[in-house]
């Protein structure tokens, strides 16, 4: 059963992230203290300094040696199974639309466990679920977060690379191609339009910050509780000085964001109601069929399936402001998830072990 101590522990993890968010929305509404352009730049200092060091540390302190398989298997598949799944629907109902398929994923796979979910877990299931939680973070910073940042240097090159349109077909007298050539000329088109697409996506996320960071911070993992060998203090202090700044960094441009919208609720009622179900409800019900798939069960399943209803992580926010992909709703999500976390977390604690 949670305790008062439990409950003490979220409110101080998590009550410093709304007064840095609410600051930075009295400084624009009531102090009007910085300028849209100062916004950007605030926000592209978090997702090129702040989250990469933050990543590094996370990876970096996380024994790779000793990490349950099976929970990070599960967790795989759930994040595998939502890419399939909203990419079939953002492709029946959207276009194919790679809004729609980030944003989704995003909303049910890649929940707060650091800031909120450890010490809450902590006090539903004890240490062990504090460390499992830990591994999860490990591996949301160094493969799914890098999946995400692909997902929008992929569009944003998508957006850049434009169909060619039928003018662009015609050959140069103006006389329309047969329609056999017309169809070897588009396939040719299509396929450099491909490449390039591609090349420029890599070439984005070879210079983004967070890919080496996370690589980096993996490898030293790796060398570090193999040897025994600890950064030296005066380098591991120049990556915290920063790093540990991240999270209200985050919350501060969440809430410069919020104040330049019209609404706290900048996505509007219905679209905040599909996003708490989409984080609430989908997400945990997709990995617990996948760990039950697997043969997780008891407490290791419970965790699983309680760690999956947290609330909407920061850093998804961050990058969709980034690139400019529904900030408003992601921004929702992560103002209204941090409220409700606790009841929907309890709520499962006592569905998934009544007595």
């Amino acid at each position: 059963m949670i305790s008062l101590a439990t409950v003490y522990h979220v409110l101080v993890a998590t009550v410093p992230l709304y007064a840095a968010m609410i600051l930075a929305y009295l400084s624009i509404k009531w102090w009007k203290l910085f300028t849209p352009d100062q916004c950007t730049g605030i926000n592209k200092f978090v997702a090129k300094f702040s989250v990469p060091l933050l990543s590094f540390h996370v990876i970096s302190t996380n024994n790779p040696y000793k990490m349950n398989l099976k929970l990070l298997v599960a967790d795989s598949l759930q994040k595998i199974l939502a890419l399939f799944v909203f990419a079939v629907l953002s492709k029946a109902c959207f276009r194919g639309s790679l809004d729609w398929l980030i944003t989704g994923f995003s909303l049910s796979t890649l929940p707060n466990t650091l800031i909120i979910g450890i010490p809450l877990l902590k006090g539903l299931y004890g240490d062990e679920a504090a460390k499992l939680l830990g591994q999860i973070v490990v591996l949301q910073s160094l493969i799914w977060y890098t999946l995400l940042l692909i997902l929008f240097e992929f569009r944003a090159a998508k957006a850049i690379a434009a169909n060619p349109t039928d003018r662009e077909l015609e050959s140069s007298e103006g006389v329309r191609p047969r329609p056999e050539e017309d169809e070897v000329k588009s396939l040719s088109i299509r396929n450099i339009r491909s490449l390039l697409i591609l090349w420029m996506a890599g070439k984005k996320l070879m210079i983004n910050p967070n890919t080496y960071a996370s690589l980096a911070g993996f490898v030293w993992a790796l060398i570090s509780f193999r040897w025994r060998i600890e950064l030296p203090l005066i380098i591991s202090n120049c990556i915290s000085i920063l790093s540990d700044g991240g999270l209200g960094m985050a919350m501060f441009s969440l809430g410069l964001f919020t104040a330049s919208q019209s609404s706290i609720i900048a996505c509007g009622i219905r679209m905040m109601i599909l996003s708490m179900g989409l984080r609430f409800i989908i997400g945990p019900a997709l990995i617990a069929i996948t760990s039950y798939a697997i043969g997780m069960r008891a407490k290791l399943l419970k965790v699983a399936i309680v760690q999956a209803a947290l609330p909407q992580g920061i850093v998804t926010f961050v990058f969709a402001k980034e690139y400019g992909v529904h900030p408003d709703i992601l921004s929702t999500g992560v103002i209204v998830g941090m409220i409700i976390a606790v009841p929907i977390a309890l709520a499962y604690y006592f569905i998934l072990d009544p007595n």
